[in-house]
């Protein structure tokens, strides 16, 4: 586990690391040993944990969750929880995929949909010249798939798993399956892959920075709507904590 201080928000358990202790602390999950899980928490997260209890399970026992989204921002200074900074998953992985391209350490992408975990290895080596891509793989999260996907993982012996198949999928299977990998760190990244490929573009940097990332992928990926109302619901959950029956701050799991 992370000593990075915990905060919580509406219950979900949440560091309050800045991008360059994450990779502080990731350094020293490798130097350690150990099997590791790291998650990228943005307000659909604390949503959908606060009603699947297997999924709040995850995040509990997670060795470190990084606060991925302005809303948590948000919601920290609402609830008293403050958060100090935003360390997206995207940004996290380039950032650990460089830091491995120094050390010598390996990397496994694993998901997103056929051939773009390999055009994204391309890309992430042609950035970090001497990173080694221990091996690429869409695979499924389905448990009948699992079994050659873990024979591949075997055989790669990877020090980073980048797991792009979605949360919570993604983040259940690490779960899942870390303890008998035993890979040093293991992350879901989401739609990592697909925007460092260029399949999906990412919202311009203006957007992002004032929180409206949420709207630019809506925009592009309109079938996205169903999802994007945990965003209003994590809003009014935040307020209700805040402001309604007793306003303890934390919020309520």
């Amino acid at each position: 586990m992370s000593e990075a201080p915990i905060r919580r928000i509406l219950g979900v358990r949440v560091h309050d690391v800045t991008m360059e202790e994450a990779l502080r602390i990731v350094e020293g999950f490798l130097a350690k040993g150990g099997a590791r899980q790291i998650c990228t928490v943005n307000p659909e997260f604390v949503m959908h944990a606060r009603r699947d209890p297997a999924f709040f399970r995850v995040l509990e026992e997670a060795d470190l969750n990084v606060p991925d989204g302005v809303g948590l921002l948000w919601a920290g200074r609402i609830l008293r929880q403050p958060l100090r900074e935003r360390v997206p998953g995207v940004e996290l992985m380039e950032a650990l995929a460089a830091r491995a391209a120094e050390r010598g350490w390996r990397v496994f992408l694993l998901g997103a949909a056929e051939g773009v975990a390999d055009r994204a290895a391309a890309v992430l080596q042609a950035r970090y010249p001497g990173l080694i891509i221990a091996g690429t793989f869409a695979g499924s999260p389905r448990p009948e798939d699992a079994p050659p996907i873990l024979e591949r993982l075997r055989e790669a012996r990877p020090d980073f798993l980048f797991v792009a198949y979605g949360a919570p999928r993604q983040d259940l299977w690490i779960a899942r399956y870390q303890p008998e990998l035993r890979i040093p760190v293991a992350m879901g990244v989401g739609g990592a892959f697909d925007f460092i490929a260029g399949v999906v573009p990412r919202a311009p940097r203006w957007m992002r920075e004032i929180g409206l990332e949420w709207l630019y992928r809506l925009i592009r990926q309109p079938w996205r709507w169903r999802r994007m109302l945990a965003l209003p619901r994590f809003v009014l959950a935040v307020l209700a904590a805040r402001y309604g029956s007793g306003g303890t701050g934390a919020g309520a799991g």
